[in-house]
């Protein structure tokens, strides 16, 4: 009840551009070749990682119904929501957690204009999207070529 719209606004700009951020612990980070989510499972324990850089490129808050609020976030990769909020929550005197997060855009992939929808799930509206898909990710720098299991054929994924 003490967090005002205001209050929320102004902390939001500490969160904007380069900063520093510290990773959650249930994240897909490695310690010795196994995720640290999967040490943290099996009761084992884990030390933070060191807070490294990221970039926000534009943090606004889109609703703000105490003690829910909704944001917009765009940001560079490495970027973790669920630290962005807690940390938020922090420097408000208080705690925040996410309670939904979607991701509406991945390198040139948009959920508007890339999702297909529940009643295309047709074998040839999801070959035609992957024609389309494949046409966006050859663009790409950033790929690998994996080996498929019939010759000749291959497989980009993008990171």
């Amino acid at each position: 009840d003490q967090v005002t719209k205001g209050d929320l606004e102004n902390v939001l700009q500490k969160f904007t551009g380069d900063i520093m951020q510290v990773p959650p612990l249930y994240s897909a980070l490695k310690k010795d070749g196994e995720r640290l989510s999967t040490l943290m499972k099996r009761g084992e324990a884990v030390e933070s990682k060191p807070a490294r850089p990221v970039r926000v490129y534009s943090l606004s808050l889109q609703q703000f119904q105490p003690p829910l609020f909704t944001l917009d976030v765009e940001c560079g990769g490495g970027f973790y929501v669920r630290s962005l909020v807690n940390d938020i929550g922090k420097e408000l005197s208080t705690c925040a957690s996410v309670q939904e997060l979607t991701r509406t855009k991945q390198g040139p992939f948009t959920l508007e204009e890339h999702a297909l929808h529940e009643d295309k799930w047709t074998i040839d509206e999801i070959a035609q999207s992957l024609e389309h898909c494949t046409a966006l990710l050859l663009g790409e720098p950033a790929r690998k070529k994996l080996k498929t299991e019939h010759p000749g054929e291959t497989a980009v994924i993008c990171e």
